[in-house]
């Protein structure tokens, strides 16, 4: 049984069962069994399902991590994080994860005016706000008015000219203050795509030249007692724990030293995101090195360690890991709308009475490849196939010709893996690179997978059920837009595995798991395909409820969102069908009641099997 590294990336959130991908929670219901659900309510296209639990595990994990360290190490420190709201600010996930931390000390953190006005709206009692980010002096005015209604809230300094900004709006608004943290632009950095992020040359953080400045500014102006906290971050999606251990070294003597400089309310170091998910389902491909214990328990102790070496207190300890929280509790499901090869059978081999000889001789590697001889005859196939295509671009044969080889040679590969299939992958991989499937899915890659064609950020992609069934086709992922780089194509070092379906007789779907950080909030409306249709699915121990249904918007309603005229489109096209000179009163009717229904439905294809109804 092919389990697609399920051990590797799910944390114990799927499993499979029966053949098919299910959910380690509640009655544990099927993944196929809630599409098919909502496929037969009629939601045809790709799928976003949520899973609120999961949202509710993450943030159990990381506190109970840290505490259990905290303990451990008898650290006199509180534990207190914040969701950056940059990573998912869909309603549909924000307000489950404050539900589900209402008695913890959980909090939203805002980097921009909107996203504030979501964490003052939605950030729970006691709970912290920390806001980062360039600032205005209107976005420092809403941070005074989240501390009059009575939140907790850091405004994070990324330069000198925002401190200055916020002296003076104290002088004008008065108490109550937020606190005021500072970022500090370390020289320890990360690793992977967003080690940038850290490092001297770093885009926000103050250097140890401002941070000084920066004191003395407080000091003068009388507000030294609000700055309650040092931030800084080394990038996201950390994938080594030793560039974190140097960098809280090197933010922990920073704390001690301005505590002893004067900033007696300086009691927290904010060490940022970066906590890694593990993407790979692939063993030797790990995206991380490090377990959450040891990730908290360096973290604990580090900062023990220090604070007991400078004799000063024990800070709090604030995080930022949004991915950590939110990755694992989305699914992308995507049907699978065509295999590309199918169109081959022999029912398409149109033979003459008299082949060129290597058409006859390819018919006979057809007729006679068996297990044995099943490599040798595809290598002849395929370096006839090279051979006929350079004869047709000469002019010796003709397109019938040209249409029998590719059918043939298409016949021995699936007649090959057949035979194989019972053998190790590795013992045709080189060969399925050659000859991979095209499965064509009813997506956008750039809407709903946008890291990974511009990062290249891999995601753990499996079929929802033949999970008692060997794969045996090596596969290509092609989306929908008329784009060459929607598609996740074959790599024989992370090879993907799917079954050879006919899909015009039967479903066959794929899950994207781990979509739950960024892939929204960065997804691009590409052909003008808009989101999937969503819905969070609420388990029990009897079954699951189907809630917050967020169907994709129609066409329509994304051409309103470009500021389109949506009534002059459809007025214009009312007109030129009315003008048609090649319609007559009946049709033209009919073609704009067609065009009306077309233009309320989404954008993703509609696609019926045979036997379907509509």
């Amino acid at each position: 049984m092919e389990d697609y590294g399920i051990s590797y990336w799910s944390s114990n959130d799927f499993f499979i069962d029966e053949g098919v991908v299910k959910i380690n929670s509640g009655s544990k219901p099927a993944l196929i069994k809630i599409v098919k659900d909502a496929r037969e309510k009629g939601y045809k296209g790709p799928l976003l399902l949520r899973f609120p639990h999961l949202i509710a595990k993450q943030v159990d994990k990381l506190f109970y991590s840290f505490e259990k360290s905290m303990q451990e190490y008898k650290y006199e420190g509180k534990f207190h994080a914040v969701f950056p709201l940059k990573v998912n600010q869909m309603p549909h996930f924000v307000l489950p994860l404050m539900e589900s931390s209402t008695h913890k000390s959980y909090g939203l953190e805002a980097g921009s005016k909107s996203e504030l006005i979501v964490a003052m709206a939605y950030t729970n009692k006691n709970a912290p706000i920390t806001v980062n980010g360039f600032k205005d002096k209107e976005m420092i005015h809403l941070g005074f008015i989240a501390a009059n209604m009575g939140h907790s809230i850091t405004l994070t300094i990324e330069g000198l000219n925002e401190l200055e900004t916020i002296i003076a709006v104290a002088k004008e608004m008065g108490k109550p203050y937020p606190n005021i943290g500072l970022r500090i632009r370390l020289h320890s950095t990360g690793t992977g795509v967003w080690a940038k992020s850290g490092g001297i040359n770093s885009k926000f953080g103050l250097t140890s030249t401002e941070l000084l400045e920066a004191i003395s500014l407080l000091e003068k102006s009388k507000l030294l007692h609000k700055f309650t906290m040092i931030h800084f971050h080394i990038g996201s999606q950390i994938s080594d724990i030793s560039p974190l251990k140097k960098a809280i070294r090197e933010v922990g003597n920073i704390y001690a030293e301005l505590r002893k400089m004067g900033a007696k309310n300086l009691t927290s170091v904010n060490i940022g995101g970066g906590l890694a998910v593990e993407y790979t389902q692939h063993q030797g491909n790990y995206n991380c090195n490090y377990t959450l214990s040891e990730f908290s328990g360096d973290v604990v102790f580090s900062l023990k360690e220090i604070a007991k070496n400078k004799k000063e207190k024990e800070p709090d300890i604030f995080i930022e890991s949004g991915r950590f929280i939110s990755a694992n509790h989305a699914v992308l499901v995507a049907p699978v709308l065509e295999l590309f090869s199918q169109e081959y059978d022999e029912k398409a081999l149109k033979l003459k009475e008299k082949n060129p000889p290597l058409i006859a001789e390819m018919l006979d590697l057809y007729q006679t490849v068996s297990e044995k001889n099943a490599i040798e005859y595809l290598h002849d196939s395929l370096d006839h196939m090279e051979s006929l295509l350079t004869l047709f671009d000469l002019g010796y044969i003709d397109l019938q010709d040209r249409s029998n080889t590719e059918v043939l040679v298409h016949l021995i590969i699936k007649k090959v893996i057949k035979l194989l299939k019972h053998k190790n992958h590795n013992e045709i991989i080189r060969i399925q690179e050659q000859v991979q499937e095209r499965y064509l899915l009813n997506c956008s890659f750039f809407q709903s997978l946008p890291d990974y064609w511009g990062l290249g950020q891999n995601f753990p992609v499996m079929p929802l059920d033949r999970l008692n069934k060997k794969p045996t086709r090596s596969a290509s992922l092609w989306d929908i837009t008329c784009d060459s780089d929607g598609e996740i194509a074959f790599d024989s070092t992370k090879p993907l595995y799917l079954h050879d379906v006919d899909v015009t007789k039967e479903e066959y779907f794929l899950g994207f798991f781990l979509v739950g950080a960024y892939q929204e909030v960065l997804g691009m409306r590409h052909n003008l395909f808009t989101h999937p249709t969503e819905f969070s699915v609420v388990l029990n121990d009897k079954g699951y409820e189907i809630v917050n249904l967020l169907e994709a918007q129609n066409v329509l309603d994304v051409l309103d969102d470009l500021d389109y005229d949506t009534k002059e489109i459809e007025r214009r096209l009312k007109h030129r069908i009315d003008d048609s000179a090649l319609l007559d009163e009946d049709r033209k009717k009919e073609i704009l009641g067609q065009l009306y229904i077309m233009m309320s439905e989404n954008g993703y294809l509609r696609t019926i099997r045979h036997g379907e109804k509509e």
